[in-house]
């Protein structure tokens, strides 16, 4: 059973709403995917601090907003809590400043919280994709060559989609992976920078 629930990640209001209303409609929680993520590619000297604030918001408080409210819906089994990083967090990508540092930084938060949540039985782990074919890449509209550059990268020799990214969060989400805590998952074909 799928409900939809709008929230904006930036506004912990939002936030609290959407976990109030996820008991209301299914009691505990079991799992959750912190997904939500927003960028600004550009040179370091475009990066400003409305940028700033506006990437980390979302990207890191908003994790870390929805983590502290799943470990009070999740039940006495526990949980798995996946957040989505980027190779970009260790990668050495040009125009990425302020998002490279913002998926730092919810590296680091998966590795504190892990060791927080551990006695309540709920694992925190980061997934953390190469260039996938999202949505949200489809209109960057990058130019062809672009892409060629990108994709040449890649061991693979091709992007990634999500259903890439979707099993690696299957695994993370499911029993298989019930002594995995504090990790950093990457799926990126190979890709590293």
């Amino acid at each position: 059973k799928a409900v939809a629930i709008q929230a904006d990640f930036s506004k912990t209001a939002d936030i609290q709403r959407l976990f109030e209303e996820t008991k209301r409609l299914f009691g505990t929680l079991d799992i959750l995917v912190n997904n939500a993520g927003i960028y600004a590619f550009g040179p370091l000297e475009g990066a400003t601090e409305q940028e700033f604030h506006r990437e980390f918001t979302t990207n890191v408080l908003g994790v870390i907003t929805a983590t502290q409210e799943a470990a009070k819906y999740m039940g006495e089994n526990g949980g798995s809590i996946i957040n989505i990083s980027s190779i970009a967090s260790i990668g050495f990508m040009p125009n990425s400043v302020i998002y490279a540092a913002s998926k730092s930084a919810v590296d680091s938060v998966t590795r504190v919280t892990a060791i927080e949540l551990a006695p309540r039985k709920i694992r925190v782990n980061t997934l953390a994709p190469g260039a996938t074919i999202t949505e949200g890449i489809a209109a960057l509209g990058w130019p062809d060559e672009a892409v060629k550059s990108i994709v040449a990268t890649i061991p693979f020799g091709r992007p990634g989609q999500p259903e890439d990214i979707a099993r690696v969060a299957l695994f993370l989400a499911s029993d298989d992976s019930a002594w995995v805590t504090g990790e950093r998952l990457t799926a990126s074909g190979g890709q590293r920078a």
